[in-house]
């Protein structure tokens, strides 16, 4: 009789201990299928202005509570889209990171909305060397010469900064954002808005164009006027003679008429023709 209490007390332990590993196990399952949710990463490396392909997205388990704004939750939404950014594999792909709907491959797919790209020559020394790179800012200086200058006297040169931080958009054929590696290439694509186009095409056909590398973080907008030999030797400006003195207009004199003083007159009769004769 005792032993068969025995056993069936261990039967119902063993009942109560299975289904509650069976209660767990599929509790355990329907947490961790709603802790992750399918987002959108990059299958390859994706280069600036490429269109998106089936074979450059794959869908991935990201954990709900940490998944980025603006990512996809279906692969063929993406079909078609440009991105603005490079992309490294397994980068989830984001809608900041993509060029407006509608938008073709290439460099006209990362100009910002109202700029333009305008393209100048350049070489080693102009270039900074091929740091210059896509992503980095420059400032733009003209070497001409000055446009006033006084009847005998010779033009003299400056230098000038006309344009401050400018975008790089591309060096030779090539955006890639990522490489750090200075090229030394013969034409820079420049980001500029409309009236900075016209003062860049106007300076590089009045004189010489330099480009500053600039720090990618400072806005700072410091205005100059200008480097000429005469500010570059620390010598004063020469000081026009001065103009020689207008001669003096000649003083007026006013002269007053006087009257006559009156006199004593008489009247003289001399035959049949009369006068008068005054003392």
């Amino acid at each position: 009789m005792r032993n068969s209490r025995v056993f069936t007390m261990l039967g119902i332990a063993l009942l109560a201990g299975i289904a509650s590993v069976g209660f767990a196990s599929r509790w355990l399952l329907q947490t961790s299928s709603s802790a992750v949710t399918p987002v959108a990463v990059a299958a390859a490396e994706v280069s600036l202005g490429q269109p998106l392909t089936p074979t450059l997205v794959r869908m991935v388990n990201w954990p709900t509570g940490s998944i980025p704004p603006g990512t996809f939750k279906d692969a063929k939404a993406l079909e078609g889209r440009v991105v603005r950014t490079s992309l490294e594999p397994g980068e989830p792909v984001i809608e900041s990171k993509l060029a407006p709907q509608g938008t073709k491959g290439g460099l006209s797919a990362v100009i910002g909305e109202g700029k333009r790209a305008i393209t100048v020559r350049v070489n080693d020394v102009v270039g900074v060397a091929g740091f210059a790179l896509p992503g980095n800012y420059v400032d733009v200086i003209v070497n001409t010469q000055e446009p006033e200058a006084r009847s005998g006297d010779q033009q003299q040169s400056i230098s000038k900064i006309v344009l401050e931080k400018i975008l790089v958009l591309a060096v030779a054929q090539q955006v890639n954002r990522d490489d750090t590696q200075p090229k030394v290439v013969n034409a820079v694509t420049l980001e500029v808005t409309p009236e900075q186009a016209e003062k860049l095409d106007l300076a590089r056909s009045v004189g010489s164009l330099s480009l500053v590398l600039r720090n990618q973080i400072d806005n700072r907008a410091l205005p100059t006027g200008g480097a000429t030999k005469v500010t570059l030797l620390g010598k004063p400006a020469a000081v026009p003679p001065p103009a020689p003195a207008a001669p003096a207009a000649p003083t007026r004199v006013k002269y007053i008429a006087r009257s006559t003083a009156r006199r004593d007159c008489i009247g003289v009769l001399s035959g049949t023709q009369g006068s008068q004769e005054c003392f």
